[in-house]
């Protein structure tokens, strides 16, 4: 694929994250194969986690196709962009023919970036898994490679104002890779779940403590933080899809 526009994005986000004052570190990345197609899979705590997310491959060489919600490609300014990096539209209500694009780029030897859980995360803990990930992995033919992001919750992430003051630790952890057959893909998700959920404990065990005291919101209840507990985070993902629904009705419904 010609990459006209990814080049320059990729240093532009280098330099902002130098502006920031920001401490990104990297480890396992040379789990990240130089060549070949390769799924990434990734947690997903905030609306930044894609920006992050490619550092993952960046010192393999590798620029990551991320597979995205339809609306980022429908608005005037993201989509063109979107588009021009070669990210993978996903259609929540037509989602096989994403899943069909995606594996067509990893059979022709690209990264390409998915999130499991789908939605982002209110407990910051992994919510459950859609079995896409292996299902995808096992039809193309690739390994997949988990990468737990910590901190970039705390720059931009549901019910919390944006934040980009300077200064802050931003972790990605990459893991072994992981070889699904499809044989049985409810079993190889549940793997890769738990082998992402002990990557996330090693994570945020590791974070720099002053940059997490107890209390934090962006720090899991189950570690001792304020973020909404996995069961109260559903009750918050229910009452956002209702709303949703809501001014969907609202705009189809026809003025007199």
């Amino acid at each position: 694929m010609r990459d006209l526009t990814y080049p320059p994005i990729i240093l532009a986000a280098k330099t902002a994250f130098r502006a920031l004052g920001q401490r990104i570190r990297l480890s396992g990345t040379e789990h990240v194969p130089r060549s070949g197609g390769v799924l990434l899979a990734y947690n997903h705590i905030g609306y930044v986690d894609f920006v992050y997310g490619g550092l993952a491959a960046n010192p393999s060489g590798r620029k990551v196709r991320f597979m995205a919600k339809r609306e980022l490609f429908d608005h005037t300014w993201t989509g063109p962009l979107m588009r021009s990096l070669h990210h993978i539209e996903v259609d929540r209500g037509e989602g096989q023919s994403s899943l069909r694009t995606a594996v067509e780029y990893l059979r022709a030897g690209e990264a390409v970036g998915i999130f499991p859980e789908a939605t982002i995360s209110r407990s910051m803990e992994l919510k459950e898994f859609k079995s896409g990930t292996m299902r995808i992995a096992a039809e193309a033919g690739v390994p997949v490679v988990p990468v737990i992001l910590w901190g970039t919750q705390r720059m931009m992430t549901k019910d919390h104002p944006k934040d980009f003051s300077r200064g802050k630790t931003i972790q990605i952890s990459v893991g072994a890779p992981l070889h699904p057959t499809g044989a049985d893909p409810a079993a190889e998700t549940a793997q890769l779940r738990s082998v992402m959920a002990e990557m996330l404990e090693q994570a945020i065990a590791s974070y720099p403590a002053e940059e997490q005291p107890p209390g934090s919101w962006w720090l899991p209840a189950s570690y001792g933080g304020s973020a909404p507990t996995p069961e109260q985070a559903l009750e918050l993902d229910a009452a956002e899809k209702r709303e949703r629904a809501a001014r969907r009705a609202a705009r189809a419904k026809p003025t007199k």
